[in-house]
């Protein structure tokens, strides 16, 4: 059953990035994206403008985002610019749905001093809360990192839950990795969806009785999705670059061994020791890993990818090698990794394109989202064609009904009990 409704929901983006969240909405029918807000600043000490992802943003969705900090922006200025970009006046009330994805940095257990340092960006949280109460959604969503709701700084979270149920809102909150749905990657996130409409739903109620079937999460599936996505569309692209190399880098990552690797193996080689870093060889010498063993690491070909990071753009700052090839992944493959469709454009420096989508939401993910909003709104709930993001690294027959699973085992194994699946 394919369902629609009445009209379009107006949907707006706050700290958009490069659209993750909003491409979700965008190639949706049944909803109209007016605006965003984008800071476009990675690190604090970067400055404002730095990752330039307001131009990939309009480039893919037709909206230029205010480029304000949101402890600045006020409602009513962004409500303002909105109906001078669009012509759209989001008069409290008549908001569909915002989604508010605040930096996750300061919450993310990949910084070290997140054990004790609240920082002062964490309270975005609360200004979410400020954007909500003064607009009025019909929906909400919010996604970020793990410890953004199982952290040691989740009150500013919990805080804004509480704040949206106390507005009468419907609120879910969940945390899965997201190669359950599809992401062939290692990424563990939260999701908060919140409705004044109707029930709030989360992703495991939209995979409730389907499973992503095994093997298709893997770097050698998304990959060759991508070389068979290029083949029906033989055009010029521009993301199919990746950065170069030193000539001691690249005889460094050449004899890193192939499918799954890393600068750990390298010592075990003859005349492997000559080719570690000064900082490779303190740890070699002592055996304290850390987590350095997948610096200048290979991706291995049958395993989802690693978390894809803002930092993603450097063999030295984790595994993002090509299983086989002496380079990184490309930034094309790179956002094929992250569940962009193969079709979006990146526009700036080549570091910031890769900044870009390790910051992003992932497409493949934001489409299942927007559909979790359209059955907040409709109360019905959508097929599986409805939530598989077309041109993607995830195909409608990759997903299975577990039930028709559990019958074909029972069906080979007829003499022993059906046991569930794995």
């Amino acid at each position: 059953m394919v369902w629609a409704m009445a009209k379009p929901l107006t949907f707006v983006d706050l700290f958009s990035g490069a659209g993750g969240m909003s491409v979700g909405f965008a190639r949706r029918e049944g909803f109209r994206l007016v605006g965003a807000v984008d800071i476009e600043q990675g690190k604090p000490s970067g400055g404002p403008g730095v990752t330039d992802c307001n131009s990939t943003y309009a480039a893919n969705l037709g909206v230029v985002p205010v480029a304000e900090n949101m402890f600045d922006l006020t409602p009513e200025a962004f409500r303002a610019e909105v109906k001078c970009r669009s012509g759209v006046d989001l008069k409290p009330g008549s908001l569909g749905v915002l989604s508010a994805c605040p930096p996750c940095t300061d919450f993310s257990r990949a910084k070290p001093t997140n054990h004790v340092v609240d920082g002062d960006r964490n309270d975005l949280a609360r200004r979410v809360g400020d954007f909500v109460e003064y607009f009025r959604p019909r929906h909400i969503v919010i996604e970020n990192a793990r410890e953004f709701l199982r952290g040691r700084f989740s009150h500013h979270a919990l805080a804004l839950v509480e704040r949206l149920k106390a507005a009468d809102y419907s609120v879910a909150t969940d945390i899965r990795y997201l190669s359950d749905f599809g992401l062939p990657q290692i990424r563990e996130r939260a999701l908060i969806t919140a409705s004044r409409i109707g029930e709030a739903r989360t992703l495991e109620e939209l995979w409730e009785g389907y499973h992503v079937d095994a093997g298709v999460t893997t770097v050698r599936t998304a990959l060759s999705r991508l070389a068979a996505w290029k083949v029906r569309h033989p055009i010029v692209d521009a993301a199919d670059v990746a950065p170069g190399f030193r000539n001691d880098v690249r005889t460094r990552l050449e004899a890193v061994p192939r499918d799954g690797g890393s600068w750990f193996d390298l010592p075990r080689q003859k005349g492997g020791l000559e080719m570690l870093t000064p900082s490779m060889r303190v740890r070699w010498d002592t055996q304290d890993l850390g987590s350095h063993p997948d610096v200048y690491g290979r991706m291995w070909w049958d395993r989802p990818a690693p978390t894809v990071k803002r930092e993603c753009a450097h063999v030295g700052n984790g595994r993002y090698t090509h299983p086989e090839e002496t380079r990184l992944l490309t930034v094309r493959e790179m956002a094929s990794i992250q569940g962009f469709p193969f079709d979006y454009q990146f526009k700036g420096a080549l570091a910031s394109r890769y900044r870009q989508i390790g910051d992003a939401v992932p497409p493949v993910v934001s489409y299942q989202v927007s559909a979790l909003v359209r059955w907040m709104e409709t109360g019905v709930r959508p097929a599986v064609e409805e939530f598989v993001l077309p041109d993607s690294v995830l195909a409608v027959t990759d997903v299975t009904a577990t039930l028709v699973r559990k019958q074909r085992r029972r069906a080979l194994v007829p003499d022993q009990p059906m046991v569930a699946a794995e």
